[in-house]
């Protein structure tokens, strides 16, 4: 593959396409935290597009040294995107059930490993992206991994302004649906890879 205006539209579409689990994550937080703050929000969308970023090039590494273990460990993606994203998913639905609705609604539960862990399942299946850009020079791979990050920066923050919106109006339910979409995600992404 060459520079051209084809191979940035490619990895804006690549993008979109690797950003639709971060995005209805990022829902799913807004709607658990509506009082989030300016700051934890670009962080959310910051940790998200960083994940999206590394992992293609994570990929793109590992075709470039060490194809056939990478290959071996391509099964187990779907198994641990499920199983770390129900487990976040659990949790809020936990917290979704607390009895004072109004504490629910503001609270900041959303830590720093909890957005790890979620950055890491929304982005584990981007490390097959590597294969589709393994032709890539490292310059180039680097680019297509920086448009993925700038594309999936911006739909996390319209993802996260809507959940927030819809989460204040929602009030305490929003955790337990929150949790209900990750989980769901989590299904989701387990289930295409096995069609």
């Amino acid at each position: 593959m060459h520079w051209s205006f084809a191979f940035v539209i490619t990895n804006v579409l690549l993008g979109v396409g690797l950003a639709m689990d971060a995005f209805s994550v990022s829902l799913a937080n807004g709607l658990h935290e509506p009082c989030m703050k300016r700051k934890k929000i670009f962080l959310i969308a910051f940790v998200f597009a960083l994940f999206q970023a590394v992992m293609p090039l994570v990929g793109w590494f590992c075709v470039h040294t060490i194809a056939e273990k990478f290959e071996m460990f391509r099964p187990f993606i779907p198994w641990i995107a499920l199983l770390l994203l129900l487990y976040i998913g659990i949790s809020m639905i936990r917290e979704g059930m607390c009895k004072d609705d109004e504490e629910c609604s503001c609270s900041d539960s959303l830590g720093f490993t909890t957005l790890i862990v979620q950055g890491i399942a929304t982005s584990i299946d981007a490390l097959s992206v590597g294969f589709t850009i393994a032709e890539h020079t490292l310059v180039m791979a680097l680019v297509a991994a920086g448009i993925i990050a700038v594309v999936t920066f911006g739909i996390c923050m319209v993802g996260l302004a809507i959940g927030k919106k819809a989460g204040t109006k929602l009030s305490g339910k929003a955790g337990l649906l929150g949790g209900i979409i990750l989980i769901l995600i989590g299904l989701e992404i387990f289930i295409t890879s096995w069609l």
